[in-house]
Parts: C-alpha cells; sequence; structure tokens
C-alpha cells in the first residue's frame, strides 16, 4: 500500500511509456511502462484558471512544499 501526503493540491502521474532501454540504478535497462512516478505539484495551467489555487510566486517570497510517501504491507 502506498499513501501520499502532500501540501500539493494535484499529482501528476507518469506511466514510464517512454522507458526504452535507458540504463537505470545498477545498470539495470528500463523498457516500456517499468516504471512510474507520481509527482506532487499544483494543478496544470493554474495560472489561467481561477477557481484554481494560486501558483504565483513574488520574487522575495520562499517556495516550500512538503510530500511524505509511505509505504506498507497490508
Amino acid at each position: 500500500v502506498l499513501e501520499v501526503h502532500t501540501t500539493e493540491p494535484g499529482l501528476q502521474f507518469y506511466s514510464g511509456n517512454f522507458l526504452v532501454g535507458a540504463i537505470g540504478k545498477g545498470g539495470q535497462a528500463y523498457h516500456y511502462r517499468n516504471a512510474i512516478c507520481l509527482e506532487a505539484q499544483h494543478y496544470p495551467n493554474s495560472v489561467n484558471q481561477q477557481n484554481f489555487p494560486l501558483i504565483v510566486l513574488d520574487p522575495k517570497e520562499t517556495y516550500t512544499q512538503t510530500t511524505i510517501y509511505k509505504f506498507y504491507a497490508k
């Protein structure tokens, strides 16, 4: 089981569709859909959607976010 806790409003999922023999950790070749990525972030196109959370950061502001991935057997 995977739990994801984040301060971000969205979660982007990448399915590894473009892994075609890329070499990864330990010299292991990664192939089509051999991996996934879950990336916490704001919604795509947020800057153009008035009902989405604000994403504009002023030059003197600091951006921080927290994401915790918790794995456990059920």
